[in-house]
């Protein structure tokens, strides 16, 4: 039961890492490119998932976030 259970970690960990390189920009990924990022993901069973998580995954950027009616000054102006 153990190693059914490590076996479907794995497969589930490479899914989800194949996934995410595959839905990334290619001008965002780090190190390698994205083609040789998905080869090395599903030919080397963890450590190529790990490495694309530490060191593959597109940095975080802070995003913009739409302004509500009731945060917009101008907006609120616009009312009076």
């Amino acid at each position: 039961m153990g190693r059914i259970l490590i076996i479907l970690a794995v497969v589930m960990l490479t899914i989800y890492c194949v996934v995410e390189v595959a839905q990334s920009q290619p001008s965002r990924i780090r190190v390698m490119p994205k083609w040789l990022w998905a080869f090395v993901v599903i030919c080397v069973p963890v450590i190529g998932p790990v490495t694309w998580l530490l060191a593959g995954r597109p940095e975080n950027t802070p995003r913009r976030h739409a302004l509500g009616p009731d945060d917009d000054e101008d907006f609120l102006r616009g009312l009076r």
